[in-house]
Order: C-alpha cells, then structure tokens, then sequence
C-alpha cells in the first residue's frame, strides 16, 4: 500500500466561497507572521524557532483583539501551514531549497485540511463549518477515505480539491521490451527504435494570445476591476498552457511505461540548461524534469526499470 492524491475540480456555493477566501486569507496571513518572527529572532536576536514554538507562538496572536479574526475558521489549516513551513525550512537548511518566501494574495491559494477537519460520507465531501458538500466532479472514484484534503484556488480563479489516499498500485505485466529515449527540442524526444515524438510547443501557440491579453492588462488602472478581469484572463491563459502540456506529457509517460520493461534517459541538468537566454523559454516549455518524473513514479508503481544514465556517457 502506498499513498497518492487524487485531484478533482469543484464548484463551490457563494457561502463556501466565501469561507474558503477568509481560510486561505487566514492560512497566508499566519504563515507571513511566524515567517518574519522567525526571521527577525534569528537575525536579530541569533535563536532558531521551531515548530513548538511557532505554534505557541500561533496561540498568543490569536488572542490579539487586531487578529480576531482568525479564530472565525477551523484551526486546522492554519497548523498545518506551520508544519509546511518547518519542513520548508528543513529543505534549506539542508540545501535541497531556497529560504521560505512570504505568500502573495494573487498567487495560488491552498489549506490543508486533516481528518479532524472534514467528514467523507457516502461520496460527499463536508468541510468544517460547512454545512453543505463540495460540489466536486468526480471524474474517478477514490479508493478508499481519505487522510487529508487539500483545497486549492490558482489564479485563474479555478478550485480544486486534492484527497490523500492509500492505495495498492497494480502491477503490469512484464514485458521482453527495452527503450531508450533522448530528450531534445524539435522533437521532445526520439527513442532508440527511431520513433520521434514531435514537440507540441505550446506556449508557442498561444503566445499572440497571451501577448494581446497582457498588453490589454498593462494598459489598465491598478487597482481597478478592469484590471482585475484582464489578469484573471492573463491567468487563464496560462492555467491553458500549463493544462495542454501536462496532459500530453501524461499520455507519453504512460504510454512507454505500458509498453516497455525497461526504459532509459538520460540525466539534464535542466537548472543550468535553462539559464541559456536563447533557450530558457523553450526548454521550459519542453518539461523534461517532468516528464523524467512521472516516468519514475509511473514505472515504480507498474513494476518496471527507470535507467538514469549520465548525460556525458557516449
């Protein structure tokens, strides 16, 4: 048995639209405040905080008449968001990321909610303090209950909803098949039979959209809702990339991962690649690293072999 999240788009109802929008705003507003706390203690005063004490910490400012507010939604996301920030600062201290940034009000919102904080009956979703279900599409059923939920809004204004689930992957059948694939721009990649898989580019064809649409946005008056429309279309266009280009890279990981037992590629240094100013746009619309990814995840569940090899082997 192993875990896996399964994301559905929902609808929500005026009222829970407007209880998730003061969660989210509570989860970004308690994360910001222990983030420059932390901050301020360690620079200032040279004492690293962790957990325990950011949430003691969570509990004073929660008592504050200016931050009353905050006791209007579960508790829940907002330990969470504390959690998520310790191992944020877990991942720099040990050098696999950048120092914690603050949270933006226009970028992705999310709440994590554990199973304290929502009930699963019979298909429906009830949140805490929410009386009616998550209208969600379910476009597959879960396997079973799940652990936590997370509820998410990007900036296209489009929420989604992620169920942690346990799951036993089923295992394919072995196959006398091996491939090796290289990785490239004009086509996304050619295998070792000589099959070539052509780059579908998709930013490249929605660039003129997306031109037209941010240059409309920059001709508009901050902070007026003229402006708030054209970068929720600006964002849309980009959530149409972003959706286009995960899709076909699903479709070709498992593809190859059904078909064959064995399959090679190639290690990239992508970071580096991508500070190429000729290529950086290209490269990043190709996705290697993603596709590299699922091919690993997908292969470890099927049963098949997943072959690194070093990009300066001949």
């Amino acid at each position: 048995m192993t875990k896996r999240a399964y994301q559905y788009r929902f609808y929500p109802t005026p009222e829970q639209a407007e209880l998730l929008a003061r969660t989210f705003g509570c989860v970004r507003s308690v994360y910001n405040r222990i983030l420059r706390w932390r901050t301020d203690a360690f620079f200032k005063e040279r004492q690293k905080v962790g957990y325990t004490q950011a949430s003691a910490r969570l509990t004073a400012i929660k008592k504050l008449p200016k931050l009353a507010f905050l006791n209007e939604v579960t508790t829940v996301p907002l330990q969470q968001c504390l959690r998520h920030q310790q191992a944020a600062f877990k991942n720099f201290f040990e050098g696999r990321a950048k120092y914690p940034a603050f949270k933006k009000k226009r970028h992705r919102q999310s709440a994590e909610f554990t199973s304290s904080a929502f009930r699963y009956r019979d298909g429906k979703l009830f949140l805490a303090k929410c009386d009616e279900p998550l209208a969600i599409r379910w476009s597959r059923p879960l396997p079973g209950e799940p652990s936590t939920v997370t509820i998410s809004r990007d900036s296209a204004g489009r929420y989604f909803v992620s169920c942690l689930c346990e799951f036993e992957p089923e295992t394919l059948p072995v196959v006398p098949k091996t491939l090796g694939i290289d990785l490239g721009l004009k086509d996304l990649f050619v295998t070792s039979e000589g099959e070539r898989f052509g780059n579908p580019r998709h930013a490249a064809k929605y660039a003129s959209r997306l031109a037209l649409a941010q240059r409309r946005l920059s001709k508009k008056q901050l902070g007026s809702k003229n402006r708030a429309k054209a970068r929720r279309k600006v964002a849309r266009i980009h959530a149409k990339i972003s959706d286009c280009r995960a899709d076909g890279l699903h479709k070709l990981s498992r593809r190859l991962i059904n078909e064959n037992q064995v399959v090679c590629a190639e290690t990239l240094a992508v970071k580096n690649m991508i500070r190429n100013p000729k290529l950086s746009k290209a490269i990043a619309d190709a996705g290697w690293g993603e596709f590299v990814r699922q091919l690993e995840y997908k292969g470890g569940w099927a049963g098949r072999q997943i072959v690194q090899i070093d990009r300066w082997y001949p």
